[in-house]
């Protein structure tokens, strides 16, 4: 990521740009078989709000101080899910989605999350690739526990998206795996490392 750059907690500031990146960044799926809310669909206001409340919400903040990616979790225990991963097209690849999923890793490690998961398409080259290159790992559907086959359910009724497509993952930290089998969406769990960096604002 470029110095001039900065991956910070969201401030209140923030919230109203949010909505347009997500929406921005969902423009890259085009021509991909994702379901059509997510070109028409962003995150509501309260969710966002209630994330900031909570910490569970970063930025990425341009040179100019414009808010230019975000990310978003939901802490389940000792879990720690990636709802949203988001970066404005035209600053895409200069290392702001590595850089936003370090900063999550660092407040993880620091706050008792012993695994991070997220879900992602098998099938889209940017997606399923570039978590796996950070380290995260794939599990096959028979091997998720109550709490994530629980989240698999939610997802598949609240973003259309087949269970049969969908996989997860849980390993020990010295134990990352990658069986990629099936298509579309699939789940993705890790331990967060301890030597990730979120520069401060």
């Amino acid at each position: 990521m470029p110095p001039e750059y900065v991956i910070t907690h969201a401030a209140p500031k923030d919230l109203a740009a949010l909505a347009n990146i997500e929406l921005r960044a969902a423009t890259r799926f085009h021509g991909w078989e994702v379901p059509p809310h997510v070109f028409a669909e962003a995150t509501p206001l309260a969710i966002l709000e209630s994330a900031l409340a909570r910490g569970h919400l970063w930025v990425a903040l341009a040179p100019t101080g414009e808010c230019v990616g975000s990310a978003r979790v939901e802490r389940s225990g000792e879990r720690l899910h990636l709802e949203q991963l988001d970066v404005l097209p035209e600053h895409g690849g200069r290392g702001l989605g590595r850089a936003l999923v370090g900063a999550i890793e660092r407040w993880a490690s620091e706050n008792g999350v012993v695994e991070l998961t997220l879900t992602t398409y098998r099938d889209v080259p940017w997606n399923a690739p570039f978590y796996t290159r950070l380290g995260f790992t794939i599990i096959e559907t028979a091997e998720l526990d109550a709490d994530l086959a629980a989240r698999r359910s939610r997802d598949r009724a609240g973003h259309g998206l087949d269970a049969p497509r969908r996989l997860g993952q849980a390993a020990e930290p010295t134990n990352k795996r990658i069986e990629l089998i099936g298509r579309g969406a699939m789940l993705l769990i890790r331990a967060p490392r301890a030597n990730s960096s979120c520069a401060p604002r």
